[in-house]
């Protein structure tokens, strides 16, 4: 079920708000579109990848010779055949790594630093020959001992991963060898007299596991480097052009040398930002005689190698008095990074008590190196750890006050012009509304009865992203815009910028064909990633439009001999006094003299911030530790809905991955760093027997930020659920479990404690 409530001035739009079909529907479910696998090209080699077998070692000696005589492969590449790289930074839309720790995260140079961790990559004529040559050669490992857990990290004995990583601190850099990459600092207020003038204080330590994005297809690239030094490489990717830059840079070539050519994408979550396949292919394509080689993961490379998310542990204390408002809060965050340094702990320091004003505050963060692979985003990237933490200590609170959750969060809840943790002010955001949703909500307004049942309410936040965009159109003789754009889609986004462009040219979405284009056909456009894409690339739709009406209205007025200013444009057509044409006549007219096109490139700056307050029913069976999700409702500061159905099914989707999070999920590693559980058997992902109906409710507060009012909506809705989950369990069955995931084992552990 769907509520949807606009508390902002109702909508007037025409095309915004509705539900047309989506534009690549069709080629989806009859199976023609084109995902990174499909790739076939004359000629074709098959490329495997040699990973280490240990968690943590030194590589002595690499011996090749003999898979090269091994007949039927063509080329073989090691750390090598990669140039040397500098210390420079390389964004990647969703944080960022330095750039030789992204090359040797493709290929490892002098250590092994994780279990999967790649050394060699063969190309072959077929799968079976390569897998083969990858048997016969030979690795010498010094084996060193390894380190899996954050706190462990970080203790002054412990083994060190990168000998040449510093801790940076307060603008300085360390002076002894760590694994603890950096340190951030968020302070404001008096911390003392803020936790004096409590009544009480809760104060609680949490530990999370590392977990995987879940999408279902894996990393591939197909590459051709050409005689002619010109490479294209085709792979699915959240972002074109990101994905072409760091292959220029982890191969020290001009970008113009390169064209990415995005394929459909089977999901990625913040995993396919980063690359780690495309630079192989391109080196063994050189190396094999510029023939195209394509490689592809399988399961277990997938969740041995490519970038989880960070396992962490967290201390949240926090005071209010006994009115409820909250008078401090302190915390302290590590995030494992894995490999290489770059956890998402500074956004789940954004994240952990943005919902909320609080004048007194200290919070630490701490991003810190450990032998698993490197850690890339996911989904609102650190925040789901970080709201399992300070939902939990609120929820305490309550009951120490003897309060209602929403009621405490409507006296605590942040709004416009309010500071974040961090720093900024709020703009106009609909947190407060959301809680109100659910306190007016059916769901809440229910009774829930029966033994081991309990409801669990907790709020989550991300700040969302702008990003650069840039798009194209042609308005064709038979009125059909073909829109050019190059963020590739996820989530529906072609239909939603689709949307907007036919909003602001007063055409119907289907008139709109969009086409998602490779690097060479398209200017700038960052990832699709930070929750950006609709309100980024939308802008960018928005502002086409404009500059597609003037350029028509100047034309109309010149066939009819006027001046521009006399010819309006509503509802479809252009008019002036007793002339008129219709958006299509009017194409087909101008198109007889010269073609009809535009473009735009943004660069969007005021993003708006989303928040959410999510609603969830759980029994607990007391025998086994199994949680039963009964209901769930979430609501959601949505901006302007686009397209519900899609906002809908982020909601909903982000809500699934949550719960998997928080029930389910984690990695397993024996003593000695090896992943145990390197399939979807053995990683548990919940499936759709898992799961109730989830209820949305789409609270539309329109960002004064953009056009049409539209917010990012797709990395909130996982933030909440972990912590709603621990507070309805606690609800049930009386324990709180301060570790993700909240398995059976882990809640039994709990109950036989209590």
């Amino acid at each position: 079920m769907t509520e949807q409530a606009t508390l902002e001035t109702p909508s007037t739009y025409k095309i915004i708000g509705t539900r047309p079909i989506r534009h690549d529907g069709v080629d989806k479910v009859t199976g023609r579109a084109l995902y990174g696998a499909d790739v076939q090209l004359p000629g074709l080699l098959y490329g495997k990848v040699l990973r280490s077998p240990h968690a943590h070692a030194r590589i002595r000696r690499i011996d090749t010779s003999q898979a090269a005589k091994l007949p039927g492969v063509k080329a073989i590449v090691t750390a090598a055949d990669m140039p040397d790289v500098g210390d420079k930074i390389q964004e990647l839309g969703e944080g960022a790594i330095g750039l030789k720790y992204l090359s040797a995260n493709l290929l490892a140079t002098d250590k092994a630093l994780y279990h999967g961790h790649a050394v060699a990559a063969v190309a072959a004529t077929n799968v079976h020959i390569a897998e083969e040559a990858l048997a016969l050669i030979e690795v010498e490992y010094e084996l060193l001992p390894p380190v899996l857990d954050v706190l462990a990290a970080m203790q002054p004995d412990a083994p060190i991963l990168l000998d040449d990583l510093r801790t940076s601190e307060f603008g300085q850099k360390g002076a002894e060898p760590t694994n603890v990459a950096q340190h951030i600092r968020f302070q404001r207020g008096d911390l003392a007299a803020g936790f004096a003038a409590a009544d009480v204080i809760v104060e609680r330590e949490f530990t999370t596991s590392t977990v995987h994005q879940g999408y279902i297809e894996p990393q591939n690239a197909t590459a051709l480097w050409n005689s002619d030094g010109a490479i294209t490489i085709w792979t699915s990717t959240q972002g074109a052009h990101s994905a072409r830059d760091q292959v220029a840079e982890v191969l020290q070539l001009p970008v113009t040398r390169i064209k990415v050519v995005p394929m459909e994408i089977g999901g990625g979550f913040g995993g396919k930002i980063s690359i780690y396949l495309e630079p192989l292919a391109a080196l063994l394509s050189r190396k094999a005689g510029h023939k195209p080689v394509k490689l592809v993961m399988n399961r277990a490379e997938v969740l041995m190698a490519t970038g989880p998310t960070s396992g962490s542990a967290i201390r949240v204390k926090m005071g209010a008095t006994k009115a409820g408002r909250i008078t401090a809060a302190e915390v302290w965050m590590a995030y494992e990074a894995g490999g290489f340094p770059g956890s998402p702990v500074g956004s789940g320091m954004n994240v952990i008590l943005s919902p909320y004003r609080i004048e007194n505050l200290l919070m630490d963060g701490y991003d810190v190196v450990v032998n698993k692979p490197r850690a890339s985003a996911y989904r609102a990237p650190g925040g789901t750890n970080a709201a399992f933490a300070a939902e939990a200590v609120i929820d305490e609170l309550c009951e120490k006050l003897s309060m209602d959750p929403l009621e405490f969060r409507l006296l605590n809840g942040a709004q416009e012009g309010d500071r974040r943790g961090d720093g900024p002010a709020y703009r106009r955001i609909g947190y407060l509304e959301t809680v109100r949703a659910i306190q007016e909500s059916a769901h809440y307004r229910t009774p829930l009865e029966g033994p081991n049942r309990g409801r669990g309410i907790a709020s989550g936040y991300w700040g969302n992203w702008g990003g650069k965009s840039s798009v194209s159109a042609s308005v064709n003789a038979d009125g059909q815009v073909s829109l050019v754009e190059g963020s590739t889609d996820i989530g529906g986004s072609r239909t939603s910028i689709a949307m907007q462009l036919a909003e602001t040219l007063g055409v119907s979405a289907q008139a709109v064909k969009p086409t998602v284009v490779d690097t060479d056909s398209v200017a700038y456009n960052d990832v699709t990633g930070g929750s950006r894409t609709t309100f980024g690339t939308g802008w960018a739709a928005y502002e086409l439009g404009l500059k597609l009406k003037e350029e028509m209205i100047a034309r109309v007025a010149e066939l009819w001999e006027i001046e521009p200013a006399e010819v309006a444009y509503a509802d479809g057509a252009f008019t002036a006094g007793e002339q008129r044409l219709t958006f299509k006549e009017a194409a087909a007219k101008l198109n007889e003299d010269r073609p009809i096109m535009a473009s735009a490139t943004t660069h969007a700056q005021e993003y708006g911030p989303g928040f959410a307050t999510h609603c969830v029913d759980v029994e607990v069976d007391p025998e086994t530790g199994k949680v039963t999700i009964l209901r769930y409702t979430a609501a959601q500061d949505v901006g302007q809905a686009v397209h519900p159905s899609y906002v809908e099914g982020q909601i909903q989707g982000g809500v699934a991955q949550g719960i998997g999070w928080a029930l389910n999920e984690e990695y397993f590693y024996d003593s000695q760093g090896h992943l145990l559980n390197a399939s979807l058997l053995d990683y548990r992902m919940p499936v759709a027997s898992d799961l109730p109906m989830i209820d949305t409710i789409l609270v539309e507060v329109p960002n004064p930020g953009h056009p049409y009012g539209v917010r990012g909506v797709g990395e909130v809705p996982i933030v909440p659920p972990a912590g709603a989950l621990a507070n309805a369990i606690y609800d049930a069955v009386g324990v709180r479990v301060t570790h993700l995931p909240m398995s059976p084992a882990q809640i039994l552990e709990a109950l036989w404690a209590k």
